[in-house]
């Protein structure tokens, strides 16, 4: 079957085919999905326990670890972290990556039933619950409602409303809210009353649960139905509470009369949300599967302003992240990139091929990537950095088919052959080469694809993008560009009095270059051996980014307090910190450059807003901030004005301040982790290593992740003591549980809200360490109370703010900030020196490894590198069905590893890193050396067995032949790289950089080196 004599012979049908190709292309790209960078999956989960008052050995000992030994039982977990604090266990559990996310949810049900058969110790409140639900999502639009002067409960409404009416949207998923206070309803009782009545704390509890029925009591029936029962009792206000009947032997009284009932919010405050320093409560939206962020972010806007007109003067609806807008921003940079690459590869067709030949060439381009486009459409692949990085790259890639098609037909109409005959025969020849050469070009970028790994999600459309529109261009080359070429090329037969062109005068060189190498085989193969030694020592004086920062205009503040440092005091610090932002870098009239407004959250972050950013547990001492700044460059100013002003005057904060990190990078990108079993002795450890690490050029921020030991009162009950008075251990736990604490009795419904009601004594709130002596305990049995003092000595001591362990082992964290213009390797291969020197003086039982972006670049890396021999099979496969060769295909296969000489050298050049997008142009080059050797190839062995050369004249003429289309290649490429090189941003710098440098010396590789290799492989003399 010819494509080519079937789309000519029936070119209406295939015309209108290619229009509606067009139509469906053109339509789909608006519906396209946007975002910034592919969805990825996270393979993580949360167990989390609440044990109030738990010491972090308590919870290691009583939750974590039982909690660890059934998590490990699951075959598909890579690794687990726990952090085991003062009344809580977080138990982190990773999957491994090679779990599909399909398999995801019956681990999720098996680790869940496993979890709710272990036995917890009597005094665990919540927990074990497994958190699975929206790790993975993105919440990248955040709204805040701005307060001035109302009150909570208020702006709480309008929050409501707000939220009810952003859920109807279309492309909206979730809206969750945060910065909410919490409010309850509060019975403050007096110990000594209660004891008048004979009562007990722990009775009333009894009786006010009793007496708020809230469920259902059955069915009766009614003739022939079936009625629900639900008998009165539950608590519809606050009067309902204090009427409430409280039997004192043969009478009753009201709760009122015994204890005040009142609604409150709670205190301390858990969390804290402020916008430009005034409160304020936040509503996160996530996208659909599938939507596009821009047109979610039309629709926000269209509503906030509408909304903005219902609300009451002091309250204002408006935007705290917006990723769509980054999205709306990065894509459209991106197209311009495109528009810009086809342009200078349509300007390079029609310089180098005349008009005629250039217009049939270069339609090749909007009918390939129109296509391409389509089938995006039809695959659910959206438009994203690396599916429009992936037009880009494939941009120089496609016309190399429609160049070879084109050459072929002027070649053989040159010779007398009539257009369609040449048509109908350069298919013929050419169909299956084409095809092996866009196949094995794509091939290459299949291990990116089917890696296990994150970053393979995240860079797997590049094979997909490229496949499908080589493909394309492969279909168009055989039927499009021969229906245009018939009507279009007309071939001077006068070859005499015919002016040479630039390439006719090239190939003149070229022949002699040709010729003058194959002389001297030895002599070539020697250079080009040792330029590639060269390249590989170049290599180590590369510097390595594994995945740079995201440009977004957008910069985040971490503060982290002492362990046990309460909400008010961590709110004070930021204080500070928002004042130094509205005083010094707040964008005004006067200052053009800084922050346009900010965001804080205190005790808890926000929600994911970005791929690059995953919230941590509630924590008082924890605050993360959300800086928008003016621009992208203005990002480092921001910076290092924070840095300084928090140098000198947060010295007892940790402070990190950095841009938002891309997603699929490491989060801290200098980590050391140091596991074993003594405390003491691992923080030591990790004292020395950050002393050396701080002496290391580049290290910024050295900390560790256990903090300072922190203070805990530690109440020595008497035995003795307690019994002669009549109480247990029960009595002095509940005694000051309840004064310092509180206890929740049931649930109190206002409309649609379920408020809990809590009992706690009165002047619970005001109680200080001083005042713990003379705290009573009163018998449950008795109700006789005597102070503390009486029966155990108080005390205060120091203990672990936390305990941090990984796969069960206690593991500390050291880590490190960079300093702007280091590297991660550069900071981390000293330390690693240090720390083997350093491991034989530490025990046997002590270890340590290295995170952040060290691991993750070789998990990364690893996971590609080991579907790499997939890649290589399948290459081997196609080029042995293309040739029937074992020669011939290793004459190809042994020209790839040479193209990394020019892309070593252009990275050196340019002063640029190498980063996993550079070791995606290092395979990506080797697919477009494979593609040119594949056609160079092919036409020799077309020059041996149709025009019956000898096999020197059909190396000589074969190289010929292919110079022009190889040449063409190489400009359409490396040119249409530039505005990817120029405005990709740091991620895909060095990509374009690598594949433009790496193709001009791949070139000289493929034109010079493969000729010579055959003649070598072959034994080719110059006689023959």
């Amino acid at each position: 079957m010819n494509i080519t004599s079937i789309a000519i012979n029936n070119s209406r049908v295939t015309y209108l085919l290619l229009g509606i190709v067009i139509i469906l292309g053109v339509v789909g790209f608006s519906s396209l999905p946007r975002d910034s960078m592919p969805p990825f999956t996270i393979r993580s989960a949360n167990i989390v326990t609440a044990f109030p008052g738990a010491s972090p050995e308590r919870i290691e000992l009583l939750v974590t670890d039982p909690i660890e030994k059934v998590v490990q039982e699951i075959p598909e977990v890579d690794y687990i972290d726990s952090e085991s604090r003062t009344g809580i266990s977080i138990v982190k559990v990773a999957l491994k990556e090679s779990v599909d996310p399909s398999e995801m949810q019956p681990i999720w049900d098996r680790l869940r039933r496993k979890i709710d058969k272990i036995s917890m110790p009597s005094g665990v409140s919540n927990g074990p619950n497994l958190n699975d639900d929206g790790l993975g999502d993105t919440y990248g639009i955040a709204v805040g409602l701005e307060n001035d002067g109302y009150e909570p409960k208020e702006l709480e409404t309008y929050a409501d409303r707000l939220r009810n009416e952003l859920i109807r949207l279309q492309d909206a998923a979730k809206v969750e809210l945060t910065g909410v206070l919490e409010r309850r309803v509060f019975i403050e009782y007096n110990d000594a009353e209660l004891a008048n009545y004979q009562l007990s704390a722990n009775e009333l509890q009894s009786i006010i649960s009793a007496t708020n029925i809230i469920i259902p009591a059955g069915e009766i029936g009614i003739e022939d139905e079936r009625v629900i029962l639900e008998p009165s009792g539950s608590f519809e206000s606050i009067q309902d509470i204090e009427e409430m009947l409280i039997p004192i032997g043969q009478e009753t009284i009201f709760l009122k009369d015994i204890a005040e009932v009142y609604e409150d919010y709670i205190s301390p405050r858990e969390t804290m949300v402020r916008m430009n320093g005034e409160q304020a409560i936040g509503l996160h939206i996530s996208l659909k599967d599938g939507a596009n962020i821009v047109q979610l972010g039309e629709e926000v806007d269209l509503l906030l302003t509408r909304f903005n007109q219902s609300l009451p003067v002091g309250i204002t609806a408006r935007r705290i992240a917006s990723q769509d807008t980054s999205v709306s921003e990065s894509v459209s940079d991106f197209i311009s990139n495109l528009i810009q690459s086809v342009v200078i590869v349509l300007a390079v067709m029609l310089m180098f091929l005349g008009l005629r030949t250039g217009i049939v060439v270069a339609s090749l381009i909007p009918a390939a990537i129109v296509m391409a486009i389509f089938l995006m459409d039809v695959f659910a692949i959206g438009l994203n950095q690396v599916s429009l990085a992936a037009l880009i790259m494939a941009l120089g890639m496609l016309v190399d088919n429609a160049i070879v098609m084109a050459e072929s037909m002027m070649v053989k109409m040159e010779r007398g052959e009539r257009a369609l005959d040449a048509a109908i025969s350069s298919s013929r020849e050419l169909m299956i080469p084409l095809l092996t050469s866009s196949l094995t070009t794509s091939a290459a970028f299949l291990s990116f694809f089917i890696a296990e790994s994150t970053m393979g999600e995240i860079m797997g459309p590049l094979f997909s993008v490229i496949t499908i529109t080589l493909l394309s261009s492969w279909l168009m080359a055989l039927t499009i560009v021969p229906m245009l070429a018939i009507l279009f090329i007309r071939v001077n037969k006068d070859t005499e009095n015919q002016k040479p062109g630039l390439f006719d005068k090239l190939i003149v060189y070229y022949r002699g270059l040709i010729i003058w190498a194959l002389s001297r085989p030895v002599l070539v193969l020697a250079s080009v051996i040792g330029l590639l030694f060269i390249s590989l020592v170049g290599m180590t004086n590369l510097g390595f980014v594994f995945m740079p920062d995201s440009e977004r205009n957008l910069v985040t503040v971490d503060v982290v307090l002492p362990t046990g440092i309460s909400l008010e005091t961590t709110a004070a610090t930021v204080s500070q910190l928002e004042q130094f932002l509205s005083d010094s870098l707040f964008v005004q009239e006067s200052r053009t450059q800084g922050v346009t407004d900010w965001s804080s959250f205190i005790g808890e972050g926000p929600r994911s807003y970005d791929l690059g950013y995953q919230p941590e547990q509630k924590q008082t001492n924890y605050a993360h901030l959300l800086l928008n700044t003016s621009d992208s460059d203005d990002n480092q100013l921001v910076i290092d004005q924070i840095n300084q002003f928090a140098f000198f005057n947060l010295p007892d904060a940790k402070v990190t301040v950095k841009r938002l990190g891309s997603g699929g990078g490491a989060s801290v990108p200098v980590q050391i982790r140091i596991s074993g079993p003594d405390a003491n002795q691992l923080i030591s450890i990790a004292s020395e290593t950050k002393n050396k690490l701080r002496s290391i050029p580049g290290a910024l921020n050295v900390d560790d992740d256990w903090g300072p030991k922190i203070k805990k009162v530690y109440v020595d009950i008497n035995q003795s003591k307690l019994s002669l008075n009549g109480l247990n251990n029960q009595d002095v736990a509940l005694s000051s549980f309840t004064t310092l604490s509180g206890f929740t009795v049931g649930e109190y419904r206002e409309n649609e809200d379920n408020i809990p009601i809590s009992m706690r004594t009165e002047g619970s709130l005001d109680v200080v360490y001083e005042d713990l002596e003379g705290l009573n305990i009163y018998s449950q049995m008795s109700g006789r109370s005597v102070p503390m003092a009486q029966v155990a000595d108080i005390s205060v001591d120091w203990q672990l703010a936390k305990i941090l362990r990984r796969d069960q082992v206690r593991t500390i964290t050291v880590e490190s900030q960079l300093v702007t213009g280091f590297t991660a390797n550069e900071v981390s291969g000293p330390m690693k020196s240090w720390l083997d020197e350093q491991l034989p003086k530490w025990g046997s039982r002590y270890s340590y490894e290295l995170g952040g972006e060290s691991e993750a670049s070789a998990d990364a890396m690893g996971a590609v590198i080991a579907k790499l021999p997939m890649s290589f099979f399948i290459i081997i496969l196609l080029l042995m069905m293309q040739f029937n060769s074992v020669r011939k295909s290793g004459i190809i296969l042994l020209a790839v590893p040479f193209g990394i000489i020019g892309v070593v050298g252009g990275l050196l050049l340019t002063n640029t890193n190498l980063s996993f997008t550079g070791f995606l142009g290092i395979i990506s080059l080797a697919g477009i050396v494979i593609n040119n050797a594949i056609v160079l190839i092919d036409r020799i062995q077309l020059e041996l067995d149709e025009n019956n050369r000898p096999p020197y004249d059909a190396i000589i003429a074969a190289a010929e032949e292919r110079f022009r289309p190889i040449l063409l290649t190489t400009f359409t490429t490396s040119l249409g790289l530039i505005p990817l090189w120029l405005g990709g941003g740091p991620m895909w710098e060095p990509l374009a950089i690598g594949i433009i440098f790496g193709l001009l010396f791949a070139t000289v590789i493929t034109l010079v080196l493969v000729p010579l290799l055959y003649k070598l492989f072959y034994r080719v003399s110059v006689s023959s």
